[in-house]
């Protein structure tokens, strides 16, 4: 709460009066108006009491010994008890009349000096550290994520879904070999994939965001539920795929991966610090991920027909980088991480607040929508001319300017020979707020396409990071953005 009263002209002994208090002297003033009756009732009563008593011998039991002793005058311990009941009623008074007093004279004239501080004692800032409702306000903090002890993915049922065809073999061999043994990722590529991480890091303190980063844990360590095991776990590389900010809250995604079961573990320091700080803390319910979540029978959809997922609708699934946040419209793809059940979970959680709307993807290997649709300011946004046909866009977006992401550019440090992410990695770039976009250095399509949009791209080195399955967006959590909860259809 910010206010213009000088704390000095509010003296140690005084305290603003809460309706308790009012309500305590009103009380009082009511007993003291009825005092003179109610002794005369009492004195009454005793009187009668004692004149039964006197034809009783004035004789009662004495509970510790038994014996029978004369009892005290009842008359006189009532008068006692009355007597004290209006000393402290009296007491009562004379400190309400003193603390009147006391704010009439030294809080008014503060009060006369700030008028306009007393509209201001409800919050009008977000003190929450997390606070953010969109993909393009300013950036305030983030979290990056990290390739130590990255491991290689050493279950494979949703990979089997999602990689491009031709390639079912490679992930055949890798299947078996990871059945075998532990496959931790070369540490050149470990090493390369920092450096791409360390300039990034840079760039961003450069420009005034705060970076947080996520533990170091052991993602080589083997662990298993009642119904299943896996050999060891993958990363901490994308936090993006594991929580969704909303506001100030963050949210930990039901993850469809039994690989990334305990993928959040190395950023529970962080919440908690978030926690302590003001911020709001959630988790989706925690899936079984028994064999019932997994289509045996999946098979690739033709481009006819519905769109099929290798995740059926046992039990509610997503992965957080499926959801793309516009203020109070969310928007959302279903894929072979995300279900509906995950989705209609989502909606219940947040409310008539927001508004999740589902974008229909034509990709068969849809998975994570931060290379299909990318919201970069408020009334543009960026499109894959393949993943989406524009022309059956919502409504929504009927008043925004639609960006066609230019075909990427193809490297040699690009790995699309080799399939491990997609090709279209050339839109998973990261605002800064509605004009600064971090954007590969190697896209020059990219770059160009985005000055002639208007904004102004800064080019960041991240190749090498691909292999570990993603790019800036995938990369970071932008945990505060300088803005407030607005709708932008």
């Amino acid at each position: 709460i910010e206010t213009n009263i000088d704390i000095q002209d509010l003296k140690p002994p005084i305290r603003s009066l809460t309706h308790f208090d009012l309500e305590l002297i009103q009380e009082s003033k009511k007993l003291e108006s009825e005092l003179p009756q109610k002794l005369s009732q009492h004195l009454n009563h005793s009187q009668a009491i004692n004149s039964s008593l006197d034809q009783q011998n004035n004789k009662t039991v004495n509970r510790q010994n038994g014996q029978m002793v004369p009892e005290t005058n009842i008359e006189k311990l009532i008068a006692q008890q009355i007597q004290l009941m209006s000393q402290q009623l009296q007491l009562l008074g004379n400190n309400h009349v003193h603390t009147q007093h006391s704010l009439s004279s030294e809080t008014e004239p503060t009060q006369s000096k700030s008028s306009e501080s007393l509209s201001q004692l409800a919050p009008v800032t977000n003190t929450s550290p997390v606070c953010s409702y969109n993909e393009w306000d300013p950036l305030e903090e983030v979290i990056v994520g990290t390739v130590d002890g990255a491991m290689i993915a050493s279950w494979h049922t949703i990979y089997r879904a999602t990689v491009l065809p031709g390639q079912e073999k490679q992930i055949d061999n890798l299947s078996k070999r990871t059945q075998k043994q532990q496959l931790p990722y070369p540490e050149w590529l470990v090493q390369e994939a920092t450096q791409c991480l360390e300039e990034f890091i840079h760039i961003l303190s450069s420009e005034g965001v705060v970076v947080r980063r996520p533990d170091v844990v052991d993602y080589s360590a083997p662990y298993s539920t009642p119904a299943w095991q896996v050999m060891n776990g993958f990363s901490a590389a994308n936090p993006r795929d594991a929580f969704l900010v909303i506001g100030n809250e963050i949210i930990e995604a039901p993850m469809a991966d039994r690989g990334r079961y305990f993928e959040t573990w190395a950023y529970r320091s962080l919440l908690k610090d978030y926690l302590k700080a003001g911020a709001k803390w959630s988790a989706a319910p925690k899936p079984q991920l028994l064999d019932k979540l997994y289509d045996p029978d999946y098979k690739v959809s033709e481009p006819d027909e519905e769109m099929r997922f290798v995740i059926t609708e046992f039990e509610p699934t997503f992965d957080a980088a499926d959801f793309v946040r516009f203020g109070r419209d969310i928007f959302v793809q279903k894929s072979h991480v995300t279900n509906s059940l995950g989705i209609e979970w989502l909606q219940r959680h947040l409310g008539d607040t927001y508004r999740i709307h589902i974008i229909e993807s034509r990709c068969p290997q849809a998975m994570h929508i931060d290379t299909t649709l990318v919201p970069l300011a408020p009334g543009k946004v960026l499109v894959n001319p393949v993943n989406i046909d524009v022309l059956k866009l919502p409504d929504y977006f009927k008043s925004w300017d639609i960006l066609i992401a230019p075909e990427p550019d193809r490297t040699p440090m690009t790995l699309y020979d080799t399939k491990v992410i997609s090709r279209w990695v050339n839109m998973n770039v990261l605002s800064l707020d509605e004009k600064r976009v971090i954007v590969e250095k190697s896209q020059k399509s990219m770059i160009k396409a985005l000055e002639n949009w208007g904004f102004e791209p800064i080019p960041c080195k991240f190749e090498s990071y691909y292999p570990f399955l993603g790019s800036f967006h995938c990369a970071t959590l932008d945990v505060r953005r300088r803005g407030t909860l607005q709708s932008y259809s």
